[in-house]
């Protein structure tokens, strides 16, 4: 709740500190005064409010859709070795990093993947591939499965889709600005929206998606390595490197969409930045340097 707290009372401050800025420096007068009829003021409002509002919708249906778009298949009964296995491994780890038992789930893939998701850390869903299973030791899925408790218990679904929802008040608001110039200004609009109102703000807001993003994906990395050492300690440092060099080995080839996926894949130079995973060596070499 706490995190909710600061990263809410974080976004509010944010749009004050946006609003007083246009008001120093005039922009809001600028704009009237070239017939720009924009409340400033109202937008950032109606921005945060379309902004956190989608963002806490995905997070508040990303089990139902991590169920129906994976296909997870939840072990509510363990009916062999391999199911009760799981849910133990899932169990202990849950207790050791004090977070309530998640729904644990099998999803049919020929790659090794896992992810962890839901709205409360303490009704979380953990859910591994038959590919995972069938190509990793039980020492390797261990440590795969403390890396996804780990992201449970460090409340990365929540920071994540706060964040997320902080870009998109951003994304929107200065989208629409920019829209709103356009049409009055290039394109001498006096009375209602113009087309180039609608156009231009379409393509700003996937062009400042694009652009929000990487601050986005570095915090994803971030949370990775953070996840990592979260798992050495749940299953132990050696298994943990044993699954990322299991992974290595396999070539990443799963493509999990968004927050659903588990590992990521190498990349450099300007792609490194919209990635959402270190490359593998990296977080390889992370946990053989920690102490």
């Amino acid at each position: 709740m706490m995190r909710i707290i600061l990263f809410l009372a974080t976004n509010a401050a944010i749009l004050v500190v946006i609003s007083v800025i246009f008001n120093v420096l005039g922009l809001s007068g600028t704009l009237d005064a070239q017939g720009i009829d924009l409340n400033l003021n109202a937008l950032l409002i109606m921005s945060a409010v379309i902004g956190m509002t989608g963002s806490f919708i995905s997070l508040a249906i990303s089990k139902w859709s991590a169920k129906s778009s994976m296909g997870v298949q939840v072990i509510e009964h363990p009916t062999n070795q391999t199911e009760r296995w799981l849910v133990d491994v899932v169990a202990r780890q849950a207790q050791a990093a004090g977070i309530g038992m998640p729904e644990v789930g099998i999803f049919q893939s020929p790659d090794p993947n896992a992810f962890a998701t839901g709205m409360n850390k303490n009704s979380a869903l953990v859910a591994v591939s038959t590919g995972l299973l069938q190509s990793m030791s039980t020492d390797e899925v261990e440590a795969v499965l403390g890396h996804e408790i780990s992201h449970v218990a460090n409340g990365d679904m929540i920071t994540m889709s706060l964040m997320q929802g902080v870009v998109n008040t951003f994304v929107y608001f200065f989208a629409t600005v920019i829209g709103h110039f356009v049409d009055r200004v290039v394109f001498k609009t006096e009375r209602g929206y113009g087309p180039a109102y609608y156009v231009t703000q379409m393509v700003m807001q996937i062009v400042l998606s694009i652009l929000a993003s990487m601050l986005v994906m570095w915090f994803s990395r971030y949370r990775e390595f953070r996840a990592d050492a979260g798992g050495a300690n749940l299953a132990g440092r050696q298994k943990m490197i044993g699954a990322l060099q299991a992974l290595q080995r396999a070539h990443e080839p799963a493509d999990l969409p968004g927050q659903l996926a588990a590992f990521g894949i190498h990349g450099g130079g300007i792609s490194r930045l919209f990635m959402s995973h270190p490359p593998l060596e990296e977080r390889i070499a992370a946990l053989k340097n920690q102490r």
